[in-house]
């Protein structure tokens, strides 16, 4: 079959490509009739490959092997936004401090970009460190501070791990933004060595990230052909969702997805255009889901592609917190309700650990809610309350 493409910067090039693989992706050999889906059966296919059946993960590294990673962000209007996610997943018995171990005691968890990973998935990320930068700008800059590069990790091999704060900033040419990162010379350069490899996140303290050479944070791997690990990279995110849109750009912008050519081409009821959907997910596309109810963070990544919970779920959903409190429909961290392959609403709830309180101010029903959808959705705030050790409250509740 033969396809042309464009190759976006960053990807294999064309003449290191297998002979399946057309342009800069992986294309099929041969034509294949795409798979008929119903939305059902594609919602079932986005809910099952995101671990939100009613048999939970038995720990962190259990959840996050489907999910490939969970975001680090500072906000916490309930909860760090990684941890949220994990007791979706794990629910009350989740302790955030197994993360942590994961992270900084047994190794087996990695944080790459303000993302946690598997550390058995570093060996797909290396042949991508060594090709990195991809930029010339930043390429460029690393270039003319070679000295301040070199100092950075004498420093590091000395006294690391250490914060960006206690690094010396003896950059020759400062970096220039018109954002936040204007003139943050050391935070750039430790962010652009994490990229190249060459130093890794190797704790947290009070949110601050202590770096050290990589050398001490990360095993030996073995040494994975870029192709190779570029494609099996698609692939794992590509399981992680179970379906999406054929495209070359799709997921989020430090977590494109090719799906060009991988999984299986399917065609979804009602929707145009072709859709990738992960083959073990497909075969599965018939069977019930083992339903249960579950809150998710507006990050969770089954909700954070909005076009995709639009196009499968019929569900809107626009993160708030940005917005005036006028302005807001549903609330300032809304979380959105599962139950079974349906999204059927949004908790505005805070922690309000100053009063030890959950305080719910609302529940929004996308569709009525049945009793049996009620004592589910307080079921599940119950559990959100005692993992968080709160007591519940608001105006949602009738307690304040």
């Amino acid at each position: 079959m033969a396809v042309v493409v464009s190759q976006p910067m960053g990807a294999p090039a064309a003449s290191a490509l297998p002979t399946a693989h057309v342009g800069s992706r992986y294309v099929d050999r041969v034509a294949v009739e795409p798979a008929r889906l119903t939305k059902a059966q594609a919602r079932r296919v986005a809910v099952r490959a995101q671990a939100l059946e009613a048999a939970r993960p038995s720990n962190v590294l259990d959840a996050l092997r489907p999910l490939t990673f969970v975001k680090v962000d500072p906000i916490s209007a309930i909860a760090p936004s990684a941890d949220v996610v994990l007791w979706s997943r794990l629910g009350e018995g989740y302790d955030p401090a197994e993360l942590v171990r994961g992270l900084e005691r047994d190794r087996t968890l990695f944080e790459l970009d303000l993302m946690v990973r598997p550390m058995e998935d570093l060996v797909l990320f290396r042949p991508s460190m060594k090709r990195w930068p991809k930029h010339e700008r930043t390429r460029n800059w690393m270039a003319a501070n070679e000295q301040f590069r070199r100092d950075i990790l004498v420093r590091l091999s000395g006294d690391g791990p250490l914060p960006a704060t206690e690094l010396p900033d003896t950059s020759a040419v400062p970096w220039s933004s018109t954002g936040w990162t204007n003139d943050r010379n050391v935070t750039t350069m430790l962010e652009c060595l994490m990229m190249c490899g060459d130093v890794a996140v190797s704790a947290r303290r009070d949110g601050q990230r202590l770096w050290d050479l990589a050398e001490r944070v990360y095993p030996d791997v073995p040494e994975l052909d870029h192709v190779e690990a570029y494609r099996r990279r698609n692939e794992r995110r590509l399981a992680s969702l179970g379906i999406l849109r054929e495209r070359k750009a799709g997921g989020s912008p430090n977590e494109p997805i090719d799906t060009r050519g991988i999984g299986e081409p399917a065609r979804v009821e009602g929707l145009r255009g072709t859709w990738r959907v992960d083959p073990r997910s497909l075969e599965q596309a018939d069977e019930p889901l083992a339903e249960r109810t579950a809150l998710l963070s507006p990050l969770d990544r089954l909700v954070f592609d909005r076009a995709r919970l639009a196009d499968l779920f019929d569900y809107e959903y626009v993160l708030e917190m940005y917005k005036p409190r006028d302005q807001r429909r549903w609330g300032y961290w809304a979380m959105p309700i599962l139950i079974g392959d349906r999204l059927v609403g949004k908790v505005d709830a805070t922690a309000d650990r100053a009063e030890g309180v959950l305080r719910v101010d609302a529940i929004h029903e996308d569709e009525p809610f049945t009793r049996d959808v009620v004592e589910a959705v307080f079921s599940e705030l119950d559990s959100l309350a005692g993992w968080l050790g709160l007591e519940i409250g608001g105006r949602a509740v009738g307690l304040g």
